[in-house]
């Protein structure tokens, strides 16, 4: 994945391609004083020229060094982000104690795999149609589901005046299959079933990119070596 350095650059943006830290990242070390450009402490919104020295200070090389990687298998009924009152998160059920976010949310009523890192360098490339990685559902429906409306879900379906891309779908059983996508809607897979007559009843992803689900549900686990390295990688950090 090549990533075009076009100068003048935004100093933010200057930080993200050369894989430092997400753009708002690089904001608040900005805000923070621990950027610089020839020398000198750099201001939000500052341009890079060709030829200019950048360096970073302690807090961006302790970033650098402390990136995790989770993968947790979030049970349905959990909230991804926001939790309301009586509501149980994903930080109250899963035992990590590191500050992480979600890659790739999942509704209350959805379970399955989540990425969970603060790593920022790397959500937008996942999350990106234009990227087309790969995240992989199970489905169970209502009633049996045609193999007509199966061929729609693969093709595309128009939800609200927009068409989702191409998809992968199999037959699992009469009324399960799967749907492997490259985009991620709000609800898109229940909005897709509702399109064509159905309900979702049960809604389950079990990958992303090359990480497979592994785990019971409500539990974590850091990636192992390997995976973190393919999805940097695949993400073009390295």
């Amino acid at each position: 994945m090549c990533k075009v350095m076009e100068y003048p650059i935004r100093i933010n943006r200057y930080l993200l391609l050369n894989n430092y830290c997400s753009r708002r990242q690089a904001d608040r070390f900005i805000k923070d004083g621990q950027v610089f450009i020839n020398g000198t402490v750099a201001t939000l919104g500052q341009q890079v020229h060709a030829g200019d020295e950048v360096r970073v200070g302690n807090a961006v090389v302790e970033l650098l060094e402390n990136y995790q990687y989770y993968l947790f298998n979030k049970p349905r009924g959990i909230v991804s982000h926001h939790p309301q009152r009586d509501e149980k998160s994903i930080e109250d059920i899963s035992g990590i104690v590191d500050d992480v976010s979600v890659v790739g949310r999942l509704d209350k009523e959805s379970c399955g795999l989540m990425l969970l890192t603060n790593d920022g360098r790397i959500v937008n490339t996942i999350l990106n149609p234009i990227y087309a990685h790969q995240r992989e559902y199970e489905v169970c429906v209502d009633k049996y589901l045609k193999e007509s409306d199966l061929r729609k879900l693969a093709r595309g379906v128009r939800i609200e005046g927009y068409l989702t891309k191409p998809a992968i779908a199999k037959r699992l059983g009469e009324k399960s299959f799967s749907l492997t996508l490259t985009e991620g809607k709000k609800h898109q897979i229940r909005r897709m079933c509702a399109a064509l007559g159905y309900q979702v009843v049960d809604l389950k992803r079990v990958r992303m990119l090359h990480l497979s689900l592994d785990i019971k549900p409500g539990e974590a686990r850091t990636l192992t070596t390997k995976e973190k390295e393919t999805l940097l990688e695949q993400c073009g950090i390295i």
